[in-house]
């Protein structure tokens, strides 16, 4: 009896070893190789995209030099790979980067199929987009009846505005394209009314269009379309560090700590703030989680609390001008709430 008991203790203790060893898989091997590497879009106006030099800026690629700041204390320890929406998940499912950060939406599916979304970034939704010049007078979505209407094929989105239009008693005619530069050629061209895909992607095709201000993004949203960052199932500690990142960006911005007054803050008296900063006596928060005690600190000297990276990407800094809308802290009517850090 005491050699079964002995040998189921050192079973038990072998499996809690090699779960402790499977959780922090990740975590060290990018700290062995010394940088993260980064999924994101192959080039979205405002979320991801490279310039002529091939640096690459945008909200998600903010995210990704968040986690590396947090990491390593240094935002430039980051390599990005551009990703197609066919390639994004078999890419990390393969361990070809550590993590996927470019506008993916959170479903069911995805959930148990070997992924873990950390948490939603932005809130998004599909809407539709028309030429104000074309459709004069028109500021809804259900004023559309018998408008033609550009789509991707086998979408959701296709789905999504067939559905909309019948429980509406709307007539349409979609005019289907395979690929998503064809979308875009044959609503700038006028083939079609109206343009329909996720608002945040009409916002940044509008810039490539050839008159921006002639088209107008109709207020309704009619799917839901939670965006944030994935990685691969079976990793809680590397989950934790995406997930808390992003946490970390949105306290930061609900205690008013920015890029500039960071380092000010740090001999803050505020209890909370100090706490977050990693400035309390004898916290441990940070190492909870592998990392240093001033990763939050790292985190927002890097990038800025929520609203900056928002702000400078896709909000009133940026040429897509979005508003915060859902996307607002819960304080203030959104949808955007931070577990506490505590």
């Amino acid at each position: 009896m005491k050699n079964i008991v002995l040998k189921g203790a050192l079973a038990a203790s072998a499996l809690v070893l090699l779960a402790t060893a499977a959780s922090a898989a990740t975590l060290d091997d990018v700290k062995k190789k010394g940088f993260l590497q980064c999924g994101v879009n192959t080039g979205l106006p405002g979320f991801a995209s490279p310039n002529d030099k091939g640096e690459w800026s945008g909200f998600d690629v903010d995210y990704c030099r968040a986690v590396a700041a947090a990491i390593f204390g240094d935002a430039t320890k980051v390599k990005y790979t551009p990703l197609s929406a066919k390639d994004r998940l078999p890419a990390l499912q393969s361990g070809e980067i550590d993590v996927l950060i470019r506008n993916t939406t959170w479903t069911l599916s995805r959930d148990t199929q070997g992924f873990d979304f950390t948490g939603v970034n932005y809130y998004d939704g599909q809407g539709f987009m028309i030429n104000s010049k074309k459709l004069s007078g028109i500021n809804s979505a259900l004023q559309l009846s018998g408008a033609s209407v550009c789509v991707q094929a086998g979408t959701t989105t296709e789905l999504n505005l067939a559905d909309y239009f019948k429980s509406n008693k709307m007539e349409y005619n979609p005019v289907v394209f395979e690929k998503v530069e064809e979308v875009n050629a044959a609503y700038d061209s006028g083939r079609c009314d109206v343009y329909t895909t996720d608002q945040s992607g009409l916002y940044a095709y509008r810039l490539a269009l050839s008159a921006p201000a002639d088209h107008v993004v109709l207020p309704e949203i009619i799917s839901k379309e939670p965006l944030g960052p994935v990685v691969r199932q079976g990793d809680a500690q590397w989950a934790d560090i995406i997930r808390w990142t992003h946490y970390a960006m949105l306290t930061a911005e609900e205690l008013g700590i920015t890029q500039g007054n960071v380092e000010e803050l740090k001999t803050s008296d505020n209890q909370e703030i100090k706490r977050v900063l990693g400035q309390e006596a004898n916290t441990k928060l940070g190492t909870d989680l592998g990392l240093t005690n001033d990763w939050v600190i790292n985190i927002v000297k890097a990038v800025g609390n929520y609203s900056e990276v928002f702000e400078r990407n896709i909000g009133s800094g940026s040429p897509l001008k979005i508003a915060r809308g859902i996307n607002a802290q819960w304080s203030k009517g959104g949808l955007q709430y931070a577990m506490p850090i505590r």
